[in-house]
């Protein structure tokens, strides 16, 4: 019954040794995207060992979940694990493991509770700031909204009828592409689903505020998507147009002052944008793309060998 502790000793260095060799790492910036896809396969690697170690450990407590796990199996391969005699041990480990699966998936729910709620609130708002014309329909697909406001700001409002929301102080700052711009970094979020990856990092640290990887991948990812988001802007109307529209939007909040503030990341995505850091080699974006994507099949190899080797 080693099995399952090695793989929670995976887990456990997966989730001490990632962080850390992200953090020092200076090509997240400059491949947001690429980030963003390690992170999601470091989590699901954790993830993929702890379910791997609940399963292991409940076939090891139960003969009836043992013979729906290796039910699909040749005969031999049951043996190879040596599940004979778990101990008393085992089924709590199962237990636990599968409480925190659902507090894990009772996190989500929750997450995709709350941000439909908020939703719902800032459309009724939408509704009440910018009502229909009397005879006016709903338009299918996206659709723009211009709110009457003193302060600039555009946001995009995800749902099943995706709505891009600009103030009128917006529009009047905003110089010639600038507004284009900030409308493509708003629909990049929308293409590449960004609201989906933070609820589910934002729910992982919730559910688990005393594990540094999942609060690590919570904020990092709220700051790879918003790079990755002013890329696909840039790519379109170029590095200054943006980072002017960054500028333009936020300068009034206070943000490029010695005061922190809860947007204190714009000066930095102004300063990247201004700097224009070189992108990685091809070759190499793929190299590690590539070794990303091994990451979760660790797991599964560990998990996969002595039955592996029983069939030799």
């Amino acid at each position: 019954m080693t099995l399952p502790l090695a793989l929670l000793v995976l887990a456990g260095l997966a989730a001490a040794v990632a962080p850390r060799v992200l953090a020092r790492s200076s090509w997240p910036e400059r491949e947001p995207v690429l980030g963003l896809w390690m992170w999601q396969c470091v989590i699901a690697a954790v993830l993929l060992c702890c379910a791997l170690a609940m399963a292991f450990s409940a076939a090891a407590a139960w003969q009836a979940v043992r013979s729906h796990v290796f039910a699909p199996a040749p005969s031999g391969v049951e043996e190879a694990y040596a599940l004979g005699s778990p101990g008393p041990w085992a089924g709590l480990l199962a237990v636990l493991l599968a409480c925190g699966g659902a507090w894990t998936g009772a996190m989500l729910l929750r997450e995709v509770h709350e941000a439909r709620v908020r939703r719902r609130r800032r459309r009724a708002e939408l509704r009440e700031r910018a009502p229909r014309l009397p005879g006016e329909e709903p338009s299918e697909g996206d659709r723009l909204v211009v709110l009457e406001g003193a302060k600039p700001d555009a946001w995009w409002l995800p749902g099943n009828a995706p709505q891009l929301v600009v103030t009128t102080a917006a529009l009047r700052r905003l110089k010639g592409r600038q507004l284009d711009a900030v409308l493509e970094h708003e629909q990049g979020h929308a293409r590449a689903r960004h609201d989906w990856l933070m609820h589910c990092s934002s729910a992982l640290a919730a559910g688990f505020p005393r594990v540094p990887v999942f609060a690590a991948f919570r904020d990092q990812v709220h700051t790879l998507v918003e790079m990755a988001a002013d890329d696909t802007a840039s790519r379109r109307f170029g590095r200054l147009t943006i980072a002017l529209a960054l500028v333009e939007l936020n300068e009034e909040r206070g943000v490029f002052g010695p005061c922190p503030t809860p947007l204190a990341e714009v000066p930095h995505r102004v300063h990247r944008l201004l700097t224009a850091p070189p992108r990685l080699p091809v070759a190499r974006r793929l190299r590690m793309t590539a070794a990303a994507a091994v990451v979760p099949a660790v797991p599964l190899l560990v998990a996969f060998v002595p039955g592996l080797s029983a069939l030799r």
